[in-house]
């Protein structure tokens, strides 16, 4: 499967309770409710998909910009 910047985004607003539309690229996710635990969960849901992030990437780089440059990098 395909992770595109839209489904990325929905998945994180969906698993911090917040509406995509709010989450800017460049916010920090951390700062929006995106714990250890939240952090754990996306990233067995996207590994069980095929989608090339792990819990380590999440952390390091806690942005959607962030995150979806990892992606594009990997999916590339």
């Amino acid at each position: 499967m395909t992770l595109t910047l839209q489904q990325l985004r929905a998945d994180i607003a969906a698993i911090i309770e917040q509406d995509a539309s709010a989450i800017g690229d460049g916010d920090n996710l951390i700062d929006l409710g995106l714990d250890s635990m939240r952090v754990m969960n996306l990233a067995v849901q996207w590994e069980e998909q095929g989608v090339p992030l792990d819990f380590a990437d999440l952390i390091e780089v806690p942005t959607v910009a962030g995150l979806w440059a990892i992606v594009e990098q990997r999916q590339g």
